[in-house]
């Protein structure tokens, strides 16, 4: 991987998948290091009960602090933050989480595209977004942002998504962006906290 992908700082990182995105995040979370010196939120779409299921599952993968994120709640280095089932998070201008039962987007609560852009608001250029697999555009709209404001935009390649459609439309409509198989993300993960 060039060297020159790796942006001279990283703020915050936002991961957002749905259908066929939890294999990946299972390939990255053990991989990764464990003082990561900027938090991890991360939107997954999925259906509400059983919350901490997911925080749990990547809790046992990784070394770091995963939790579900809470209002209010100031977002920390080494920490992940997994949104709730059923809410839109946001990040506020004092770095704080919000989070919002409004209506959904793109057929999804929780948005990517809210996160992402609520990111890319308060981290501009030191915002890292990275898109996995999932079945319909949420998240392109929010990746738009990330772009205008500076942020780096990663995505994942299609030809190595379970389900195709997300990536896909997001290399066909965010202008700068970087595509990396899932076996290459954690390593750049990793070189992002250096």
């Amino acid at each position: 991987m060039a060297e020159a992908l790796i942006p001279t700082r990283c703020s915050a990182l936002v991961i957002g998948g749905s259908a066929g995105s939890l294999d990946v995040l299972l390939e990255i979370f053990p991989l990764l290091e464990t003082a990561i010196n900027f938090p991890i939120i991360l939107v997954t779409h999925r259906k509400s009960g059983n919350d901490s299921l997911l925080a749990d599952l990547l809790q046992s993968r990784t070394g770091l602090k995963v939790k579900e994120a809470e209002e209010k709640e100031p977002v920390l280095a080494g920490y992940v933050y997994i949104t709730p089932a059923d809410y839109h998070l946001l990040i506020e201008r004092n770095k704080t989480i919000s989070l919002d039962y409004s209506e959904k987007i793109n057929y999804s609560r929780p948005s990517i595209d809210v996160t992402f852009q609520s990111a890319a608001e308060v981290f501009k250029d030191g915002l890292v977004c990275i898109l996995l697999s999932g079945s319909n555009a949420d998240g392109v709209e929010g990746l738009k942002i990330v772009n205008n404001l500076g942020g780096l935009v990663v995505i994942q390649n299609p030809n190595t998504a379970i389900m195709p459609y997300m990536p896909q439309q997001a290399v066909n409509n965010v202008k700068r962006h970087i595509i990396l198989d899932s076996f290459a993300m954690a390593e750049f993960i990793n070189k992002l906290n250096r």
